[in-house]
């Protein structure tokens, strides 16, 4: 076996991992071998996010620079220990298999096989018509800055505080933040839906030159939209802790604190894959309430 094929035994599972040498990210020498022990050291944190979650794969099979494409059915090659679950979309008149990812095992053979970002429904099973999170995706215009957006997020954190609930942020791994609200089970996805919207709108009525809520493209303008649309059933989030390929050198979505985006000093850029294994070592998994907390939406 060459020195870029490598066998890893990821819990009771052996994983070919194969080209660890091909350069993902060339402009900073970031490569495929090092997206793979990236998400090797992560996987602890990351994987309680996926649990039931069906995930949409983004593949980059040569790196950044090359063609990409969504994988959103678990593929025919794919190994009997993945698990699926049965879905059948509104377009379609037959069933597909989505992948679900539980262990580092999985993780590492989509990311082997070219997924460099994991994309998760706001919904798990059993019941994939009944979302836990209500997602605010703060995205800005092309004329926007992350300023922008972070002003836009703490307004966001205001407003949640009158409504009692709290949002918990991370950085989408491009320009933009998302603010996660963990839910009680019963809503429907347009429940949450409507409830974004309402928030969303009062926001943009309050802070009409800051925020706007999305109709049509959203990265036009100068002001940072909220996208309710977010919350349906098989859209689907970035991940947290997951890579970004958006960037010329490899970025993650990664949680923050409100007093970090309150003081400002960090940027989307900042926050490498060596940068976010380093502050998950020192500070923890800042996104974890968003795993236990059950709340109640009005």
């Amino acid at each position: 076996m060459s020195a870029s094929s490598e066998t890893w035994q990821l819990g009771s599972q052996a994983v070919q991992v194969a080209h660890l040498e091909k350069l993902y990210w060339p402009t900073a020498g970031f490569t495929k071998g090092d997206m793979l022990h990236y998400y090797r050291q992560i996987a602890l944190v990351a994987l309680p996010y996926f649990k039931g979650r069906p995930v949409t794969l983004r593949m980059f099979p040569e790196g950044v620079d090359g063609v990409s494409y969504y994988l959103r059915d678990c593929p025919d090659s794919a190994p009997d220990w993945l698990r699926r679950v049965p879905y059948r979309p509104k377009t379609v008149t037959h069933i597909v298999s989505l992948p679900l990812i539980d262990n580092a095992a999985g993780l590492i053979w989509f990311a082997n096989e070219g997924a460099i970002e994991f994309h998760l429904w706001s919904s798990h099973g059993p019941d994939l018509t009944q979302p836990d999170q209500a997602i605010f995706d703060l995205d800005p215009g092309n004329t926007a800055s992350f300023a922008d957006v972070r002003e836009a997020a703490l307004r966001l954190h205001d407003k949640l505080e009158q409504e009692g609930v709290t949002g918990y942020p991370k950085t989408s791994g491009g320009h933009g933040l998302h603010i996660y609200v963990p839910l009680a089970a019963g809503y429907t996805f347009e429940r949450v839906r409507n409830w974004v919207k309402v928030v969303g709108q009062q926001l943009a009525t309050t802070y009409s030159d800051l925020i706007a809520i999305a109709q049509g493209p959203t990265h036009r303008g100068g002001r940072v939209t909220i996208d309710p649309g977010q919350n349906s059933v098989g859209r689907n989030t970035a991940a947290p802790y997951t890579l970004r390929a958006s960037t010329a050198h490899p970025t993650v979505s990664a949680p923050l604190s409100w007093e970090e985006l309150d003081v400002g000093n960090i940027q989307p850029a900042d926050l490498t894959p060596q940068v976010v294994l380093e502050r998950v070592q020192r500070l923890g998994d800042l996104f974890a309430p968003v795993l236990h907390t059950d709340q109640h939406i009005t």
